[in-house]
């Protein structure tokens, strides 16, 4: 809002003092001084329409991660076994109906093979997770963040390297990914990087030596710098597990 106020104080107070501009100026000088602002104005466009873009970009990514956890719900260990069921069920409703009825047989292929399809994913998502939390939690780092825990104190320096080591080399390039969005603080990255390995927020408070409040108030500071408008800390938490 202050800096809009400024743009149009400039504008008007231009506008007032054209006429006094004209007398002093050269007809090069005026020139230059046309040209640059013509120049401002478009890249202040360019720059306002690339960062829409990359918000529509960002909540498109973000409306994504939300669809993926609504599958990845729906496709649960124990929904994994009801398809499961149903999947034998309409093998054997199948079976019965022979060469009688093609477009229920159809049908009923159908959705069994769909059924197949979400069984698949849902496996396949579990054992990803599974070999990236392997990794993680048994890595030296992890282990050492356990004891510092539970012993209320924070992670130096040499901690983090290394579980920013850990963390992308299981999740490639997922520093590059986080520094690609806006800029953060030492501490913005810190947190993010916890977030990541899916340390508790009181956690994430006691590992950086900051209070819980802290530690909320930057995610959702984080979410609002990078989509450019309010957020709790939860979407920023699901957003950055998304990356």
């Amino acid at each position: 809002m202050q800096t809009k106020f400024l743009v149009w104080f400039a504008i008007i107070f231009y506008l007032c003092n054209m006429n006094q501009m004209f007398d002093i100026l050269t007809s090069r000088e005026l020139f230059l001084l046309i040209m640059a602002s013509v120049t401002y104005v478009v890249l202040f466009i360019v720059a306002v329409q690339n960062s829409r873009r990359k918000i529509l970009l960002l909540q498109e990514r973000l409306n994504k991660v939300h669809a993926m956890k609504e599958e990845q719900l729906a496709n649960s260990n124990q929904n994994i076994e009801q398809n499961l069921q149903r999947i034998a069920q309409l093998e054997s409703i199948i079976q019965k109906l022979g060469n009688e009825n093609s477009m229920l047989r159809l049908e009923l292929e159908e959705q069994k093979a769909r059924l197949d399809y979400a069984n698949t994913i849902a496996m396949i998502e579990n054992e990803k997770r599974e070999q990236a939390e392997t990794v993680i939690f048994g890595s030296d780092v992890y282990l050492r963040m356990k004891s510092l825990l539970a012993q209320g104190r924070s992670m130096n320096d040499h901690d983090f390297v290394e579980l920013n080591q850990v963390v992308n080399s299981v999740y490639t390039n997922f520093t590059e990914r986080l520094y690609s969005l806006c800029k953060l603080s030492n501490h913005e990255f810190r947190v993010c990087l916890l977030v990541k390995v899916r340390v508790q927020p009181k956690d994430i408070a006691t590992l950086t030596a900051h209070s819980k409040e802290g530690i909320a108030t930057t995610r959702s500071r984080l979410y609002q710098k990078v989509f450019g408008k309010k957020g709790s800390s939860k979407e920023w938490d699901d957003f950055v597990l998304s990356l």
